[in-house]
Protein backbone atom coordinates (compact mmCIF):
# COMPACT_ATOMS: atom_id res chain seq x y z
CA UNK A 1 0.00 0.00 0.00
CA UNK A 2 1.10 2.87 -1.38
CA UNK A 3 1.45 6.31 1.10
CA UNK A 4 3.21 9.58 1.49
CA UNK A 5 6.60 10.18 2.47
CA UNK A 6 7.80 11.93 5.51
CA UNK A 7 10.02 14.82 4.28
CA UNK A 8 11.75 17.37 6.23
CA UNK A 9 11.02 19.87 3.69
CA UNK A 10 9.12 23.14 3.15
CA UNK A 11 8.27 23.05 -0.74
CA UNK A 12 8.99 20.04 -2.88
CA UNK A 13 9.47 22.67 -5.78
CA UNK A 14 12.61 24.42 -3.88
CA UNK A 15 14.31 21.75 -2.18
CA UNK A 16 16.93 21.96 -4.78
CA UNK A 17 17.74 25.28 -4.06
CA UNK A 18 17.46 25.68 -0.19
CA UNK A 19 20.18 21.93 -0.10
CA UNK A 20 22.66 24.63 -1.92
CA UNK A 21 21.73 27.07 0.11
CA UNK A 22 22.66 25.04 3.13
CA UNK A 23 25.76 23.83 1.70
CA UNK A 24 27.51 26.75 0.98
CA UNK A 25 26.31 28.57 4.40
CA UNK A 26 28.50 25.14 6.05
CA UNK A 27 31.27 25.55 4.25
CA UNK A 28 33.40 28.13 3.85
CA UNK A 29 34.99 27.20 0.51
CA UNK A 30 31.88 26.98 -1.47
CA UNK A 31 30.06 29.22 -3.43
CA UNK A 32 27.07 29.06 -5.94
CA UNK A 33 25.79 31.21 -9.00
CA UNK A 34 23.04 34.13 -8.38
CA UNK A 35 21.30 32.31 -11.24
CA UNK A 36 18.20 30.38 -8.72
CA UNK A 37 16.13 28.67 -9.48
CA UNK A 38 16.84 27.64 -13.21
CA UNK A 39 20.44 27.67 -12.33
CA UNK A 40 21.91 25.88 -9.72
CA UNK A 41 25.85 25.52 -9.70
CA UNK A 42 27.76 25.04 -6.54
CA UNK A 43 31.53 26.25 -7.59
CA UNK A 44 34.54 26.59 -5.33
CA UNK A 45 34.12 30.14 -3.71
CA UNK A 46 38.56 30.80 -4.86
CA UNK A 47 38.28 30.10 -8.37
CA UNK A 48 37.32 32.35 -11.43
CA UNK A 49 37.45 31.65 -15.35
CA UNK A 50 39.30 35.53 -15.50
CA UNK A 51 42.47 33.83 -13.13
CA UNK A 52 42.03 29.53 -12.56
CA UNK A 53 44.79 28.89 -14.75
CA UNK A 54 44.89 24.95 -14.41
CA UNK A 55 42.38 22.54 -15.90
CA UNK A 56 38.76 22.98 -14.34
CA UNK A 57 36.95 19.62 -13.70
CA UNK A 58 33.04 19.94 -14.11
CA UNK A 59 30.20 17.51 -13.00
CA UNK A 60 26.64 16.96 -12.17
CA UNK A 61 23.81 15.74 -12.52
CA UNK A 62 20.36 15.13 -11.22
CA UNK A 63 20.08 16.04 -7.59
CA UNK A 64 18.59 13.23 -5.27
CA UNK A 65 22.41 11.51 -5.30
CA UNK A 66 23.72 13.83 -2.43
CA UNK A 67 26.48 14.33 -1.37
CA UNK A 68 27.30 13.91 -5.00
CA UNK A 69 27.86 15.89 -7.42
CA UNK A 70 27.79 19.28 -4.82
CA UNK A 71 29.58 17.73 -1.97
CA UNK A 72 32.97 16.98 -3.88
CA UNK A 73 33.64 20.40 -4.88
CA UNK A 74 36.56 21.56 -3.55
CA UNK A 75 40.70 22.08 -3.90
CA UNK A 76 41.73 18.24 -5.51
CA UNK A 77 38.09 16.94 -6.72
CA UNK A 78 35.63 19.29 -8.68
CA UNK A 79 36.02 22.85 -9.60
CA UNK A 80 32.15 22.94 -9.99
CA UNK A 81 28.84 20.60 -10.00
CA UNK A 82 25.93 21.45 -11.55
CA UNK A 83 22.80 20.38 -9.96
CA UNK A 84 19.32 19.68 -11.83
CA UNK A 85 16.21 19.15 -10.23
CA UNK A 86 15.37 15.97 -8.32
CA UNK A 87 16.68 12.84 -10.60
CA UNK A 88 16.31 15.64 -14.00
CA UNK A 89 19.44 16.14 -16.16
CA UNK A 90 20.01 19.63 -15.55
CA UNK A 91 19.29 22.05 -18.18
CA UNK A 92 21.71 22.97 -21.07
CA UNK A 93 21.94 26.62 -19.89
CA UNK A 94 22.89 25.44 -15.86
CA UNK A 95 25.67 23.59 -17.47
CA UNK A 96 27.28 26.32 -19.80
CA UNK A 97 27.02 29.08 -16.92
CA UNK A 98 28.91 26.37 -14.76
CA UNK A 99 31.55 26.16 -17.86
CA UNK A 100 31.33 30.17 -18.31
CA UNK A 101 32.09 30.54 -14.20
CA UNK A 102 35.24 28.16 -14.17
CA UNK A 103 37.01 27.81 -17.19
CA UNK A 104 40.17 30.05 -17.81
CA UNK A 105 42.96 29.16 -20.81
CA UNK A 106 43.65 25.66 -19.77
CA UNK A 107 39.99 24.29 -20.00
CA UNK A 108 37.52 22.19 -18.76
CA UNK A 109 36.68 18.41 -18.40
CA UNK A 110 33.18 17.68 -17.83
CA UNK A 111 32.72 14.30 -16.30
CA UNK A 112 29.36 13.05 -17.06
CA UNK A 113 27.13 9.89 -15.59
CA UNK A 114 26.12 7.85 -18.46
CA UNK A 115 22.47 8.89 -18.79
CA UNK A 116 20.78 9.54 -21.95
CA UNK A 117 19.95 13.23 -20.58
CA UNK A 118 23.19 13.84 -19.06
CA UNK A 119 24.85 12.85 -22.00
CA UNK A 120 22.56 15.02 -23.88
CA UNK A 121 22.26 18.19 -22.34
CA UNK A 122 26.51 18.10 -21.37
CA UNK A 123 27.18 17.30 -25.06
CA UNK A 124 24.82 20.35 -26.37
CA UNK A 125 26.67 22.27 -23.24
CA UNK A 126 30.05 21.49 -24.19
CA UNK A 127 29.55 22.22 -28.08
CA UNK A 128 27.97 25.81 -27.33
CA UNK A 129 30.94 26.20 -25.04
CA UNK A 130 33.48 25.21 -27.91
CA UNK A 131 31.70 27.75 -30.18
CA UNK A 132 32.16 30.38 -27.75
CA UNK A 133 35.60 29.84 -27.74
CA UNK A 134 36.28 27.33 -24.74
CA UNK A 135 38.72 24.16 -24.45
CA UNK A 136 36.05 21.32 -23.32
CA UNK A 137 36.71 17.77 -23.24
CA UNK A 138 33.74 15.21 -21.93
CA UNK A 139 33.96 12.16 -20.60
CA UNK A 140 31.29 9.54 -19.81
CA UNK A 141 31.59 7.20 -16.45
CA UNK A 142 29.36 3.73 -17.23
CA UNK A 143 30.42 1.82 -14.29
CA UNK A 144 27.53 -0.72 -13.75
CA UNK A 145 28.25 -3.78 -13.60
CA UNK A 146 24.74 -5.57 -13.35
CA UNK A 147 23.09 -5.36 -16.35
CA UNK A 148 24.26 -8.17 -19.24
CA UNK A 149 25.73 -6.85 -22.78
CA UNK A 150 24.49 -5.56 -25.13
CA UNK A 151 22.58 -2.67 -23.78
CA UNK A 152 22.27 -1.39 -27.52
CA UNK A 153 22.92 2.16 -26.98
CA UNK A 154 22.11 3.07 -23.66
CA UNK A 155 25.64 1.81 -22.48
CA UNK A 156 26.24 0.92 -18.79
CA UNK A 157 24.97 3.34 -16.54
CA UNK A 158 27.04 5.64 -14.30
CA UNK A 159 26.94 5.00 -10.61
CA UNK A 160 29.42 5.45 -7.66
CA UNK A 161 32.26 4.70 -9.41
CA UNK A 162 32.10 8.20 -10.91
CA UNK A 163 33.03 10.10 -7.56
CA UNK A 164 36.35 7.64 -7.69
CA UNK A 165 36.80 8.84 -11.27
CA UNK A 166 36.57 12.30 -9.99
CA UNK A 167 39.08 11.78 -7.36
CA UNK A 168 41.43 9.55 -8.71
CA UNK A 169 42.47 11.91 -12.11
CA UNK A 170 42.05 15.78 -10.83
CA UNK A 171 44.02 15.43 -7.51
CA UNK A 172 47.21 14.48 -9.68
CA UNK A 173 46.29 16.58 -12.52
CA UNK A 174 45.39 19.36 -10.89
CA UNK A 175 49.09 19.55 -9.33
CA UNK A 176 50.57 18.70 -12.11
CA UNK A 177 52.08 21.58 -13.99
CA UNK A 178 51.30 22.36 -17.04
CA UNK A 179 49.58 19.11 -17.75
CA UNK A 180 46.93 19.42 -20.92
CA UNK A 181 43.04 19.08 -21.76
CA UNK A 182 43.81 16.70 -23.57
CA UNK A 183 45.61 14.44 -20.82
CA UNK A 184 43.73 14.89 -18.44
CA UNK A 185 40.96 13.95 -20.10
CA UNK A 186 42.55 10.71 -21.50
CA UNK A 187 43.47 10.18 -17.32
CA UNK A 188 39.82 10.21 -16.83
CA UNK A 189 38.76 7.97 -19.55
CA UNK A 190 41.41 5.39 -18.30
CA UNK A 191 40.25 5.54 -14.98
CA UNK A 192 36.19 5.04 -16.42
CA UNK A 193 37.64 2.18 -17.82
CA UNK A 194 38.82 1.18 -14.94
CA UNK A 195 36.07 0.62 -12.18
CA UNK A 196 33.06 -1.55 -11.66
CA UNK A 197 29.81 -1.18 -9.84
CA UNK A 198 26.46 -3.08 -8.81
CA UNK A 199 24.26 -1.80 -6.08
CA UNK A 200 21.78 -3.79 -3.84
CA UNK A 201 18.32 -2.25 -2.33
CA UNK A 202 16.46 -2.92 0.57
CA UNK A 203 13.45 -0.04 -0.15
CA UNK A 204 12.21 1.91 -2.78
CA UNK A 205 13.34 6.14 -2.60
CA UNK A 206 10.41 8.30 -1.63
CA UNK A 207 10.81 11.59 -4.39
CA UNK A 208 9.66 14.82 -2.04
CA UNK A 209 6.29 15.46 -2.36
CA UNK A 210 5.19 11.99 -3.74
CA UNK A 211 4.41 9.07 -2.54
CA UNK A 212 6.10 5.68 -1.61
CA UNK A 213 6.17 2.73 -4.14
CA UNK A 214 5.50 0.10 -2.44
CA UNK A 215 6.53 -2.35 -5.53
CA UNK A 216 9.41 -3.83 -3.27
CA UNK A 217 7.32 -5.99 -0.31
CA UNK A 218 8.61 -6.90 2.72
CA UNK A 219 11.50 -9.97 2.99
CA UNK A 220 12.37 -8.71 -0.53
CA UNK A 221 15.96 -7.38 -1.78
CA UNK A 222 16.04 -5.61 -5.55
CA UNK A 223 19.88 -6.63 -7.57
CA UNK A 224 21.42 -4.52 -9.75
CA UNK A 225 19.11 -1.50 -8.87
CA UNK A 226 20.16 2.44 -10.65
CA UNK A 227 19.81 5.48 -8.42
CA UNK A 228 16.89 7.24 -9.98
CA UNK A 229 14.28 4.52 -8.16
CA UNK A 230 14.14 2.50 -11.60
CA UNK A 231 13.07 -1.13 -10.56
CA UNK A 232 16.69 -3.47 -10.27
CA UNK A 233 17.63 -6.44 -12.73
CA UNK A 234 16.46 -8.26 -10.04
CA UNK A 235 13.92 -9.14 -7.20
CA UNK A 236 15.28 -12.07 -4.54
CA UNK A 237 14.39 -12.57 -1.09
CA UNK A 238 16.23 -11.21 1.14
CA UNK A 239 19.81 -13.03 2.55
CA UNK A 240 22.15 -12.31 4.87
CA UNK A 241 24.87 -9.21 4.13
CA UNK A 242 28.01 -11.95 3.34
CA UNK A 243 26.19 -13.91 0.57
CA UNK A 244 25.07 -10.34 -0.76
CA UNK A 245 28.54 -9.38 -0.91
CA UNK A 246 29.83 -12.69 -1.96
CA UNK A 247 27.16 -12.46 -4.81
CA UNK A 248 27.76 -8.73 -5.82
CA UNK A 249 31.49 -9.20 -6.29
CA UNK A 250 31.30 -12.36 -8.60
CA UNK A 251 29.10 -10.07 -10.59
CA UNK A 252 31.41 -7.44 -11.15
CA UNK A 253 34.47 -9.43 -11.79
CA UNK A 254 33.10 -12.04 -13.52
CA UNK A 255 34.72 -13.12 -16.28
CA UNK A 256 31.88 -13.44 -18.90
CA UNK A 257 31.14 -9.78 -18.93
CA UNK A 258 34.50 -8.60 -18.23
CA UNK A 259 33.50 -5.37 -17.45
CA UNK A 260 36.55 -4.69 -15.28
CA UNK A 261 39.94 -5.54 -16.31
CA UNK A 262 41.01 -7.06 -12.81
CA UNK A 263 42.55 -10.15 -12.54
CA UNK A 264 43.78 -12.52 -9.46
CA UNK A 265 47.00 -10.74 -8.22
CA UNK A 266 45.58 -6.83 -8.89
CA UNK A 267 45.34 -4.11 -6.86
CA UNK A 268 42.12 -2.75 -6.03
CA UNK A 269 40.62 0.33 -4.07
CA UNK A 270 36.59 -1.21 -2.88
CA UNK A 271 33.99 1.72 -2.20
CA UNK A 272 31.00 0.17 -0.08
CA UNK A 273 28.33 3.43 -0.79
CA UNK A 274 25.10 3.95 1.03
CA UNK A 275 22.02 4.77 -0.73
CA UNK A 276 20.72 7.23 1.58
CA UNK A 277 18.94 5.60 4.71
CA UNK A 278 21.35 2.85 5.60
CA UNK A 279 22.81 2.88 9.10
CA UNK A 280 27.22 3.39 8.92
CA UNK A 281 26.56 -0.40 11.22
CA UNK A 282 25.52 -1.70 8.12
CA UNK A 283 27.89 -0.36 5.58
CA UNK A 284 31.06 -1.38 8.01
CA UNK A 285 29.35 -5.12 7.89
CA UNK A 286 29.61 -4.75 4.37
CA UNK A 287 33.07 -3.74 4.30
CA UNK A 288 34.21 -6.19 6.64
CA UNK A 289 33.03 -9.13 4.37
CA UNK A 290 33.83 -7.66 1.12
CA UNK A 291 37.88 -7.30 1.84
CA UNK A 292 38.63 -10.86 2.86
CA UNK A 293 36.14 -12.25 0.19
CA UNK A 294 38.36 -10.15 -2.15
CA UNK A 295 41.35 -11.33 -0.80
CA UNK A 296 40.86 -14.98 -0.20
CA UNK A 297 37.79 -15.65 -3.03
CA UNK A 298 39.06 -13.92 -5.68
CA UNK A 299 43.12 -13.31 -4.80
CA UNK A 300 43.16 -9.58 -5.21
CA UNK A 301 45.32 -7.44 -2.76
CA UNK A 302 42.53 -4.52 -1.40
CA UNK A 303 45.05 -1.15 -1.23
CA UNK A 304 42.21 1.06 0.22
CA UNK A 305 38.62 1.03 1.35
CA UNK A 306 35.85 3.84 1.57
CA UNK A 307 32.94 3.12 3.27
CA UNK A 308 30.34 5.95 3.19
CA UNK A 309 27.51 7.75 1.50
CA UNK A 310 28.85 9.42 -1.73
CA UNK A 311 26.48 8.57 -4.17
CA UNK A 312 22.80 8.27 -2.97
CA UNK A 313 19.27 7.65 -4.15
CA UNK A 314 17.23 9.93 -1.58
CA UNK A 315 16.06 7.65 1.58
CA UNK A 316 16.71 4.32 -0.65
CA UNK A 317 17.53 1.56 1.83
CA UNK A 318 20.73 -0.24 0.49
CA UNK A 319 24.60 0.13 -0.74
CA UNK A 320 26.38 -0.25 -3.47
CA UNK A 321 29.89 -1.60 -4.00
CA UNK A 322 32.34 -0.63 -6.05
CA UNK A 323 36.09 -1.85 -7.41
CA UNK A 324 38.46 -0.17 -9.61
CA UNK A 325 42.01 -1.35 -10.19
CA UNK A 326 44.94 0.48 -8.80
CA UNK A 327 48.23 1.33 -9.45
CA UNK A 328 51.17 3.46 -7.18
CA UNK A 329 49.73 6.23 -9.54
CA UNK A 330 45.82 5.92 -8.60
CA UNK A 331 47.03 5.71 -5.18
CA UNK A 332 48.81 8.50 -4.83
CA UNK A 333 46.28 10.41 -6.55
CA UNK A 334 43.62 9.20 -4.14
CA UNK A 335 45.78 9.95 -0.98
CA UNK A 336 46.33 13.27 -2.20
CA UNK A 337 45.35 16.35 -0.13
CA UNK A 338 41.80 17.53 -0.82
CA UNK A 339 39.20 20.14 0.70
CA UNK A 340 36.21 18.14 -0.59
CA UNK A 341 33.94 18.46 1.91
CA UNK A 342 32.41 14.93 1.20
CA UNK A 343 35.78 13.38 0.92
CA UNK A 344 36.17 11.22 3.62
CA UNK A 345 39.36 11.67 5.61
CA UNK A 346 41.83 8.79 7.27
CA UNK A 347 41.91 6.32 4.94
CA UNK A 348 44.55 7.21 3.47
CA UNK A 349 48.08 5.02 3.55
CA UNK A 350 48.98 1.49 3.15
CA UNK A 351 46.57 -0.82 4.74
CA UNK A 352 47.83 -4.38 6.15
CA UNK A 353 47.11 -7.25 4.07
CA UNK A 354 45.18 -8.31 7.54
CA UNK A 355 44.08 -6.70 10.84
CA UNK A 356 45.12 -8.26 13.89
CA UNK A 357 43.36 -7.34 16.87
CA UNK A 358 45.47 -5.85 19.64
CA UNK A 359 46.15 -8.72 22.58
CA UNK A 360 43.36 -8.01 25.91
CA UNK A 361 45.69 -6.65 28.62
CA UNK A 362 46.04 -9.09 31.59
CA UNK A 363 43.73 -8.40 34.72
CA UNK A 364 45.19 -7.14 37.69
CA UNK A 365 42.83 -8.98 39.67
CA UNK A 366 43.66 -12.49 38.43
CA UNK A 367 42.16 -15.63 41.15
CA UNK A 368 45.24 -16.79 43.01
CA UNK A 369 43.50 -20.48 43.41
CA UNK A 370 42.68 -22.19 40.78
CA UNK A 371 40.67 -21.76 38.08
CA UNK A 372 36.72 -22.04 38.65
CA UNK A 373 34.35 -24.26 37.04
CA UNK A 374 31.21 -27.08 37.02
CA UNK A 375 32.49 -29.44 39.39
CA UNK A 376 32.19 -33.68 38.46
CA UNK A 377 29.67 -34.03 41.37
CA UNK A 378 26.87 -32.05 42.25
CA UNK A 379 25.56 -31.54 46.22
CA UNK A 380 21.91 -31.17 46.51
CA UNK A 381 22.21 -27.19 46.90
CA UNK A 382 24.65 -27.07 43.68
CA UNK A 383 21.53 -28.80 41.80
CA UNK A 384 19.16 -26.65 43.00
CA UNK A 385 21.19 -23.49 41.84
CA UNK A 386 21.70 -25.11 38.49
CA UNK A 387 17.49 -26.01 38.17
CA UNK A 388 17.28 -22.37 39.46
CA UNK A 389 19.45 -20.93 37.15
CA UNK A 390 18.57 -22.54 34.05
CA UNK A 391 14.82 -21.70 34.80
CA UNK A 392 15.30 -18.06 35.03
CA UNK A 393 17.16 -17.82 32.44
CA UNK A 394 14.91 -19.57 30.33
CA UNK A 395 12.24 -16.76 31.46
CA UNK A 396 14.48 -14.12 30.04
CA UNK A 397 15.06 -15.82 26.22
CA UNK A 398 11.35 -16.44 26.05
CA UNK A 399 10.25 -12.86 26.86
CA UNK A 400 12.66 -11.06 24.55
CA UNK A 401 10.12 -10.24 21.58
CA UNK A 402 7.77 -8.99 24.26
CA UNK A 403 10.63 -7.35 25.97
CA UNK A 404 11.66 -5.50 22.75
CA UNK A 405 7.84 -4.36 21.39
CA UNK A 406 7.45 -2.63 25.09
CA UNK A 407 10.86 -1.04 24.85
CA UNK A 408 10.37 0.24 21.30
CA UNK A 409 7.55 2.52 22.84
CA UNK A 410 9.10 4.11 26.02
CA UNK A 411 13.08 3.40 25.16
CA UNK A 412 15.46 2.11 22.26
CA UNK A 413 13.95 -0.98 21.70
CA UNK A 414 16.42 -3.81 22.51
CA UNK A 415 15.83 -4.26 26.30
CA UNK A 416 14.66 -7.73 25.05
CA UNK A 417 18.10 -8.51 22.93
CA UNK A 418 20.52 -7.23 25.55
CA UNK A 419 18.99 -9.51 28.18
CA UNK A 420 18.47 -12.55 25.96
CA UNK A 421 22.12 -12.06 25.03
CA UNK A 422 23.31 -12.55 28.73
CA UNK A 423 20.63 -15.01 29.64
CA UNK A 424 21.77 -17.44 26.76
CA UNK A 425 25.97 -16.67 27.84
CA UNK A 426 24.45 -17.75 31.12
CA UNK A 427 22.86 -21.24 29.65
CA UNK A 428 26.39 -21.48 28.12
CA UNK A 429 28.57 -20.87 30.66
CA UNK A 430 26.71 -22.91 33.14
CA UNK A 431 27.77 -25.45 31.51
CA UNK A 432 31.52 -25.70 32.07
CA UNK A 433 32.72 -22.85 34.41
CA UNK A 434 30.10 -22.31 37.37
CA UNK A 435 31.19 -23.59 40.33
CA UNK A 436 27.47 -24.67 41.21
CA UNK A 437 28.55 -26.48 44.65
CA UNK A 438 29.85 -22.40 45.81
CA UNK A 439 26.48 -20.53 45.94
CA UNK A 440 28.84 -17.53 46.13
CA UNK A 441 31.40 -17.78 43.34
CA UNK A 442 28.13 -19.51 40.86
CA UNK A 443 26.91 -15.64 41.57
CA UNK A 444 30.16 -14.32 40.87
CA UNK A 445 30.48 -15.83 37.56
CA UNK A 446 27.33 -15.24 36.22
CA UNK A 447 28.47 -11.66 36.80
CA UNK A 448 31.17 -11.89 34.59
CA UNK A 449 29.12 -13.47 31.91
CA UNK A 450 26.54 -10.55 32.11
CA UNK A 451 29.57 -8.59 31.84
CA UNK A 452 31.07 -9.99 28.88
CA UNK A 453 28.08 -9.42 26.19
CA UNK A 454 25.20 -7.19 27.81
CA UNK A 455 25.76 -3.76 26.91
CA UNK A 456 24.05 -0.54 27.92
CA UNK A 457 22.55 0.40 31.25
CA UNK A 458 21.11 -3.10 31.88
CA UNK A 459 24.49 -5.19 31.88
CA UNK A 460 26.28 -2.97 34.05
CA UNK A 461 23.55 -2.51 36.43
CA UNK A 462 23.17 -6.96 36.69
CA UNK A 463 26.63 -6.96 36.66
CA UNK A 464 26.70 -4.27 40.27
CA UNK A 465 23.22 -6.56 41.18
CA UNK A 466 25.79 -10.28 41.21
CA UNK A 467 29.00 -8.35 42.59
CA UNK A 468 26.85 -7.30 45.30
CA UNK A 469 25.11 -10.48 46.39
CA UNK A 470 28.58 -12.30 45.87
CA UNK A 471 30.33 -10.11 48.47
CA UNK A 472 27.63 -10.93 50.77
CA UNK A 473 27.31 -14.32 50.21
CA UNK A 474 30.94 -15.03 50.31
CA UNK A 475 31.11 -13.95 54.07
CA UNK A 476 28.45 -16.59 54.49
CA UNK A 477 29.27 -20.12 55.11
CA UNK A 478 30.58 -22.24 52.63
CA UNK A 479 28.54 -25.10 53.49
CA UNK A 480 25.40 -24.02 52.62
CA UNK A 481 23.78 -20.91 52.25
CA UNK A 482 20.92 -20.01 53.99
CA UNK A 483 17.27 -19.04 52.82
CA UNK A 484 17.95 -15.94 55.63
CA UNK A 485 21.49 -15.61 53.52
CA UNK A 486 19.93 -15.12 50.19
CA UNK A 487 17.25 -12.93 50.85
CA UNK A 488 19.95 -10.64 52.62
CA UNK A 489 21.75 -10.88 49.33
CA UNK A 490 19.08 -9.88 47.55
CA UNK A 491 19.11 -6.70 49.80
CA UNK A 492 22.99 -6.40 49.55
CA UNK A 493 22.22 -6.46 45.68
CA UNK A 494 19.24 -3.93 45.44
CA UNK A 495 21.15 -1.42 47.95
CA UNK A 496 23.80 -1.39 45.45
CA UNK A 497 21.74 -0.63 42.29
CA UNK A 498 20.14 2.13 43.97
CA UNK A 499 23.44 3.32 45.15
CA UNK A 500 25.06 3.40 41.51
CA UNK A 501 21.86 3.87 39.75
CA UNK A 502 20.65 6.51 41.33
CA UNK A 503 16.74 4.76 41.18
CA UNK A 504 14.51 3.58 44.08
CA UNK A 505 10.79 2.16 44.30
CA UNK A 506 8.53 4.23 42.13
CA UNK A 507 10.85 5.23 39.23
CA UNK A 508 9.97 2.83 36.88
CA UNK A 509 12.94 0.31 36.83
CA UNK A 510 13.72 -2.91 37.46
CA UNK A 511 13.92 -1.85 41.36
CA UNK A 512 9.91 -1.59 41.17
CA UNK A 513 9.62 -5.53 40.86
CA UNK A 514 12.83 -6.30 42.80
CA UNK A 515 12.25 -4.21 46.16
CA UNK A 516 8.39 -5.62 46.79
CA UNK A 517 9.76 -9.14 46.38
CA UNK A 518 13.03 -8.58 48.70
CA UNK A 519 10.28 -6.97 51.35
CA UNK A 520 7.52 -9.64 51.13
CA UNK A 521 10.54 -12.62 51.14
CA UNK A 522 12.11 -11.15 54.35
CA UNK A 523 8.52 -10.60 56.10
CA UNK A 524 7.51 -14.08 55.20
CA UNK A 525 11.24 -16.04 56.42
CA UNK A 526 11.06 -14.01 59.34
CA UNK A 527 7.41 -14.85 60.37
CA UNK A 528 8.45 -18.52 59.66
CA UNK A 529 7.03 -19.24 56.49
CA UNK A 530 8.53 -21.96 54.38
CA UNK A 531 11.06 -21.13 52.29
CA UNK A 532 10.18 -22.25 49.19
CA UNK A 533 6.57 -20.38 50.06
CA UNK A 534 8.23 -17.63 51.19
CA UNK A 535 9.74 -17.21 47.52
CA UNK A 536 6.72 -17.85 45.26
CA UNK A 537 4.84 -15.22 47.67
CA UNK A 538 7.70 -13.04 46.64
CA UNK A 539 7.58 -13.37 43.45
CA UNK A 540 3.72 -12.67 43.33
CA UNK A 541 5.25 -9.67 44.78
CA UNK A 542 7.58 -8.94 42.42
CA UNK A 543 4.89 -9.49 39.25
CA UNK A 544 2.95 -6.81 40.96
CA UNK A 545 5.38 -4.38 41.22
CA UNK A 546 6.40 -4.64 37.37
CA UNK A 547 3.04 -4.31 36.34
CA UNK A 548 2.12 -0.99 38.31
CA UNK A 549 4.83 1.06 37.07
CA UNK A 550 2.52 1.33 34.42
CA UNK A 551 1.14 3.86 36.53
CA UNK A 552 4.58 5.73 37.07
CA UNK A 553 6.31 8.80 35.51
CA UNK A 554 9.65 7.52 34.72
CA UNK A 555 12.66 9.29 36.77
CA UNK A 556 15.46 7.37 35.31
CA UNK A 557 16.80 5.76 31.36
CA UNK A 558 15.34 6.76 28.42
CA UNK A 559 11.34 6.35 29.71
CA UNK A 560 12.08 10.19 30.89
CA UNK A 561 11.81 11.70 27.61
CA UNK A 562 8.83 9.63 26.98
CA UNK A 563 5.19 11.39 27.42
CA UNK A 564 3.26 10.02 30.31
CA UNK A 565 0.35 9.02 27.94
CA UNK A 566 2.44 6.38 26.35
CA UNK A 567 4.26 5.31 29.27
CA UNK A 568 0.43 4.77 30.56
CA UNK A 569 0.38 2.01 27.78
CA UNK A 570 3.02 -0.72 28.77
CA UNK A 571 4.69 -1.53 31.44
CA UNK A 572 9.01 -1.05 32.19
CA UNK A 573 10.37 -3.60 30.40
CA UNK A 574 13.69 -3.71 32.55
CA UNK A 575 11.22 -4.39 35.79
CA UNK A 576 9.19 -6.91 33.58
CA UNK A 577 12.41 -9.24 32.69
CA UNK A 578 13.06 -8.98 36.34
CA UNK A 579 10.07 -9.78 37.46
CA UNK A 580 9.61 -12.67 34.82
CA UNK A 581 13.30 -14.40 35.96
CA UNK A 582 12.68 -14.44 39.79
CA UNK A 583 9.21 -15.67 39.09
CA UNK A 584 10.55 -18.79 37.04
CA UNK A 585 13.47 -18.96 39.54
CA UNK A 586 10.63 -19.25 42.60
CA UNK A 587 8.69 -22.10 40.68
CA UNK A 588 11.74 -24.17 39.90
CA UNK A 589 12.90 -23.80 43.86
CA UNK A 590 8.73 -24.85 44.69
CA UNK A 591 9.00 -28.03 41.73
CA UNK A 592 12.28 -29.57 43.05
CA UNK A 593 11.47 -29.08 46.93
CA UNK A 594 7.79 -30.57 45.79
CA UNK A 595 9.35 -33.44 43.87
CA UNK A 596 11.84 -34.14 47.00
Amino acid sequence: MAFQGKKLISDPNDVVTEFIEGLVETYPGLQFLDGFPQVKVVLRADVSSATYNKVAVISGGGSGHEPAHAGFVGEGMLTAAICGDVFASPPVDSILAGIRAVTGPMGCLLIVTNYTGDRLNFGLAAEQAKSEGYKVEIVIVGDDCALPPPRGIAGRRGLAGTILVNKRQIAGAAAAAGLSLADVAAEAKRASEMVGTMGVALSVCTLPGQVTSDRLGPGKMELGLGIHGEPGAAVADLQPVDVVVSHVLKQILSTETNYVPITRGNRVVLMINGLGATPVMELMIAAGKAVPNLQLEHGLAVERVYTGSFMTSLDMAGFSISIMKADEVILKHLDATTKAPHWPVGVDGNRPPAKIPVPMPPSHSMKSDESLGRPLQLSQQGHVLEVTIEAAAEAVVNLRDRLNEWDSKVGDGDCGSTMYRGATAILEDKKKYYPLNDAAETVNEIGASIRRVMGGTSGILYHIFCKAAYAKLKASSKSGITSKQWAEALEASIAAVSKYGGATAGYRTMLDALIPAAAVLQERLSAGIDPSTAFILSSEAAIAGAESTKHMQAQAGRSTYISPEILASVPDPGAMAAAAWYRAAALAVKDMYQAS
